[in-house]
């Protein structure tokens, strides 16, 4: 088995004392001091992160939208330039290969952003589902970068780090869009999305400027309370917030409509994308298992891979789980069957062997006041 790989701003993570784990095939780091601490900063300050694990493919041609729109299950072509779309690629089972945010950045533009472990395999994907269409498809992943600021006081940091001129796009640019600008003097694509149920901001950069870029952030943040954050609070976050992780909520054995992802799914646009009729047949059918919510009405956590009981018998099965920080109970996503899907249905968790109560409840868990 090979080592895992670095990211360019591994010396970075090192100095400040991470500890490290193999994610994706990438060596990263999974918290720096204490994650409970990192996942208070996020909520309540700021987190730096480093994600550039993830991948980068750039799709460009005349036939770019109609590609996009038969690769992937949602609708791209409806895009404006300088908005992001979330959306899923699937196999033509519609089981998910994984789910992405693509960035238009031109009328024949765009940028497709998919996981880390899946980057490789939706960068041929698309690669291969490229044939017959006049586009051109760049895996960009290895000499990119992608660092993120998440919470409450991300804009005001990113002011102190761009000029005056640029003010107004950091603080005006709304939710899933995206622009070039200059931070620290460093030419990047500033995104507003994220994972974690905050504001924040994501900043796709060249390898060689990334370190420059992480110190300046660093050097920008601490009077704001930013501090680094690694991948254990980047999971209790995205999990208080309800969003689905590939390999826990999403795989290639599910499909978008259990998951609650059936809205993005575009059965509108004309294209005959990858998966279609599979999934018109599993929307019509039904779906067999649904994922919910589960509060725990007791102290102790589900994790994932326990069975989720009623009565005594088995209904589902835990996605993820562990105590929230944030709300003071435990939360987990499991997949139930549907009839027990509804809120407030009182359901338990087998514990190894001892009934933990819980209920369902709405996703997310945690909305941000806004």
């Amino acid at each position: 088995m090979s080592d895992p790989k670095k990211t360019s701003l591994h010396a970075q993570h090192a100095e400040l004392g991470a500890s490290f784990t193999d994610f994706g095939g990438w060596d990263m780091p999974l918290k720096y001091g204490s994650e409970l601490a990192e996942h208070k900063a996020v909520r309540a300050t700021a987190g730096l992160f480093d994600l550039s694990h993830m991948g980068e493919v750039w799709v460009e041609g005349p036939d770019a939208a109609t590609f996009l729109n038969t690769a992937l299950a949602g609708n791209m072509a409806v895009m404006k330039v300088g908005k992001a779309k979330y959306s899923v690629i699937c196999n033509e089972a519609g089981g998910i290969i994984d789910d992405l945010i693509t960035y238009r950045r031109g009328d024949e533009k765009f940028l497709v952003v998919p996981n880390a472990g899946n980057a490789p395999v939706v960068a041929a994907a698309l690669a291969e589902r490229a044939a017959g269409f006049d586009v051109t498809v760049t895996d960009a992943s290895a000499e990119t970068s992608l660092i993120a600021v998440q919470g409450p006081a991300a804009v005001a940091i990113l002011h102190k780090v761009v000029d005056e001129s640029a003010k107004a796009l950091v603080s005006d640019m709304n939710y899933y869009a995206a622009d070039e600008t200059t931070v620290a003097g460093i030419d990047v694509l500033l995104a507003r999305t994220g994972y974690t149920g905050e504001d924040g901001f994501e900043l796709y950069v060249p390898n060689a400027q990334a370190p420059e870029l992480w110190d300046a952030l660093m050097a920008a943040g601490a009077e704001h309370g930013l501090i680094p954050a690694g991948l254990a609070c980047r999971d209790s976050l995205r999990l208080e917030a309800g969003m689905p992780l590939y390999g826990n909520e999403l795989s290639l054995e599910g499909n978008p409509f259990e998951a609650n992802l059936g809205p993005i799914v575009s059965f509108k646009k004309e294209e005959n994308f990858v998966g279609r009729e599979a999934l018109e047949a599993i929307k019509a059918e039904g779906a067999k298992r649904v994922l919910v919510g589960l509060k725990g009405l007791g102290r102790r956590a589900g994790r994932g891979g326990y069975p989720v009981m009623k009565d005594g018998v088995q209904v589902g099965t835990v996605t993820s789980g562990q105590p929230s920080p944030t709300l003071g109970y435990p939360v987990a996503m499991a997949y139930v069957e549907p009839a027990f899907a509804e809120i407030g249905t009182a359901l338990d968790i087998d514990l190894r062997g001892k009934p933990e109560a819980f209920e369902v409840i709405a996703l997310p868990f945690y909305t941000r006041a806004k």
